[in-house]
C-alpha cells in the first residue's frame, strides 16, 4: 500500500490531471476563440463591416452596411466555409491535437489515480509516465496556440469566414481581431500540467532523499565496526 504522504501527492497530481482535462473538453465545446471584424468596399463609398465569432467548428456573424444597416446573425460551420486547403488543414490538425492533448490529460489522470491506490512494479506507471504525458500534453497545447493565429493572421481565416457570411467576394479593407476565452484558456490547461510535474518532482526528489539518509548510517560507519 502507498504511504499517506504518496497518496496526498499524487491524489493532487490527480486532480490536475483532471483539471486539464475539464479544460480541453471546454475548449473543445466552446466557440469563442476569436472575435473578429473584416471590412469590405462595396463599391459608391459602401462599406460592409463583418463581425465574427467563431472556433474550430462553428461561425456565428453579422453584417453592418455603412455603419448603420445591421443585417441579423447567421450561423454556419467552419468547415463549410474554408476554401483554402491550408486554412482548412491547419484547422483539422488543431482539432486533431486537441484530441491528443485530451487523451494525453486522461492517461496522466490514470496513471495518477493508479499511484494513489498502488505501488505499480512498471517504472513508467510511475513519475516517468506522468513526467511524459504532461509533458506531450504541454507542448502540444502549446503548439495549438501557435497554429490558431498562424491560420487566422497568416492565412486570412477570418476573411474566408466573412466572405461565406455576405456571400459575395468583395474587396477586403482591413480586419481586427481579438482573441477570446477558449482561446486564452489552453493557458490554463498548460498551468495545470506544470503544477502536475511540479507536485510529482517534489514527491519524488523528497523519497530520494529520505532513502539517502537511510543509507547514510552504513556509509559513514567506521571500518573497523564493519570488520568487526
Amino acid at each position: 500500500m502507498p504511504t499517506r504522504q504518496k497518496t496526498l501527492m499524487y491524489g493532487g497530481a490527480f486532480l490536475t490531471s483532471v483539471a486539464s482535462f475539464v479544460v480541453i473538453c471546454a475548449v473543445l465545446g466552446t466557440q469563442g476563440w476569436m472575435d473578429s471584424e473584416v471590412s469590405f468596399s462595396g463599391g459608391e463609398n459602401s462599406t460592409t463591416t463583418v463581425s465574427l465569432t467563431y472556433g474550430l467548428f462553428q461561425v456565428t456573424c453579422a453584417q453592418v452596411i455603412n455603419e448603420g444597416l445591421q443585417i441579423s446573425d447567421s450561423n454556419f460551420q467552419v468547415v463549410d466555409a474554408l476554401r483554402s486547403s491550408g486554412t482548412k488543414g491547419i484547422n483539422t490538425a488543431i482539432i486533431v491535437l486537441l484530441v491528443l492533448i485530451l487523451l494525453s490529460s486522461l492517461l496522466s489522470a490514470g496513471f495518477t489515480c493508479t499511484n494513489t491506490v498502488s505501488n505499480p512494479y512498471q517504472t513508467f506507471l510511475g513519475p516517468i509516465g506522468v513526467y511524459t504525458w504532461n509533458s506531450i500534453s504541454g507542448i502540444l497545447t502549446l503548439l495549438v496556440m501557435i497554429l490558431f493565429p498562424i491560420n487566422v493572421e497568416g492565412n486570412g481565416m477570418s476573411r474566408e469566414l466573412a466572405i461565406k457570411c455576405i456571400s459575395l467576394e468583395l474587396g477586403d479593407v482591413g480586419s481586427k481581431h481579438r482573441y477570446s476565452y477558449s482561446y486564452w484558456i489552453l493557458l490554463l490547461s498548460i498551468i495545470f500540467n506544470i503544477i502536475t510535474i511540479v507536485i510529482i518532482y517534489f514527491y519524488d526528489h523528497a523519497r530520494y532523499s529520505k532513502k539517502k539518509e537511510q543509507e547514510r548510517p552504513i556509509e559513514n560507519a567506521s571500518k573497523d565496526v564493519i570488520l568487526f
